[in-house]
């Protein structure tokens, strides 16, 4: 993660485990009802948020370099690079935490 961009924990948590390679960590910094929102596929709860780990992330060796992020409230806006087997470039997410973990991951398509 750039040491320029200021993210909170729960956010950070994501990115520190999708750079580690490290599922359950990934897993665990979600809400038990937690969300992934890829381009507008959407998978919820543990099994869906595992499942997009190892279908676009941790299981295609990606890595996420934060360029930027704005937190307002509960909503962080996160400029990132991303490099894996699956896709590589700059994309947009727009994290959302709640008591503690991330609640919602959703990556918009790009204009």
């Amino acid at each position: 993660m750039s040491s320029e961009a200021q993210v909170p924990a729960p956010v950070s948590a994501v990115v520190d485990a999708i750079n580690a390679g490290d599922t359950d960590a990934f897993v665990a910094a979600f809400t038990l009802d937690g969300q992934v929102d890829d381009w507008g596929r959407v998978l919820t709860g543990s099994d869906g948020v595992r499942s997009w780990a190892e279908s676009d992330a941790i299981g295609m060796d990606a890595r996420m370099n934060v360029l930027g992020a704005e937190t307002v409230g509960d909503t962080t806006t996160v400029a990132f690079e991303w490099s894996s087997r699956k896709f590589n470039g700059t994309s947009t997410a727009i994290v959302t935490v709640a008591d503690g973990r991330v609640s919602s991951f959703r990556i918009p398509p790009a204009h």
